[in-house]
């Protein structure tokens, strides 16, 4: 009896994107399995947001597939994308948060407006995803702008699960962090995907990141993936560009554009 293997939770084939004369990703594959949690790493300006831009829906590639549980989601009508885009999930770079809105309604905000969610229910949801990333119910009457850098990222965390959605997207998490506050991000990361069992795909260039909260990475260089593999066999990957990146050399096959002043 043959075993027949499910199909990727995301499956990206042949993607093509470009900006004028600028190929930013150039026929990459990818596949990332239910439950699983994927780093994709890279230098800055390889096409990781642009890569997690096109999953989400927000660019439009050239050329290319991109399948979310087995189905085609390149041009797809807005009503399918809308109820696609349920699924996700967005921990974005620099939080995004609004400063309008108290905490709470920034963690509930996809509830409300997305959901149609009854105030007070998306607010004890709310509330209950602040604990989870260790915030007590205080700072959910507070405004972004009280808040430390650390926090601010908790809240956006606790904003990207509020809806327990199926797939969630990291956008460099833990930069702008000091090391222990990075280290906390990474551990509520792990701690929150477990718990919901989501899968996650996280872009960043912080190997420290990387090596704790994926099962397996990807690095992304000219527009392809150019190596994959379990989290542990990053040190002996035999692949030059990944031994560079990972060591932090500036000698070797990546070179980087430094313009004459």
């Amino acid at each position: 009896m043959t075993n027949i293997h499910p199909a990727p939770k995301i499956a990206v084939r042949e993607l093509r994107k470009s900006f004028g004369r600028k190929r930013v990703l150039n026929g990459l594959d990818l596949d990332c399995d239910s439950g699983e949690s994927l780093v994709i790493i890279g230098g800055s300006g390889t096409g990781k947001s642009v890569l997690i831009k096109c999953i989400l829906g927000l660019l439009s590639p050239e050329e290319g597939s991109i399948r979310i549980d087995g189905i085609e989601t390149v041009g797809l009508r807005r009503a399918a994308r809308e109820r696609l885009l349920q699924k996700f999930g967005m921990l974005f770079q620099g939080s995004a948060l609004f400063d309008s809105l108290p905490v709470w309604e920034n963690v509930a905000f996809g509830l409300v407006q997305g959901r149609g969610m009854e105030r007070q229910t998306a607010k004890e949801i709310a509330l209950a995803k602040l604990a989870a990333v260790g915030l007590g119910p205080e700072v959910g009457e507070l405004r972004p702008a009280e808040l430390s850098g650390g926090m601010q990222k908790r809240v956006a965390l606790a904003r990207a699960i509020a809806a327990e959605p199926e797939i969630i997207f990291f956008d460099e998490p833990t930069t702008g962090l000091d090391p222990i506050m990075a280290d906390v991000i990474n551990n509520l990361i792990v701690k929150c995907v477990r718990e919901v069992g989501t899968t996650a795909v996280s872009i960043t260039h912080d190997l420290v990141s990387a090596r704790k909260i994926a099962d397996r990475i990807a690095m992304l260089h000219q527009g392809r993936i150019i190596w994959h593999g379990p989290t542990a066999e990053i040190d002996r990957s035999g692949n030059p560009y990944v031994d560079q990146f990972i060591n932090g050399r500036a000698e070797g096959p990546i070179q980087m554009e430094i313009r004459a002043a």
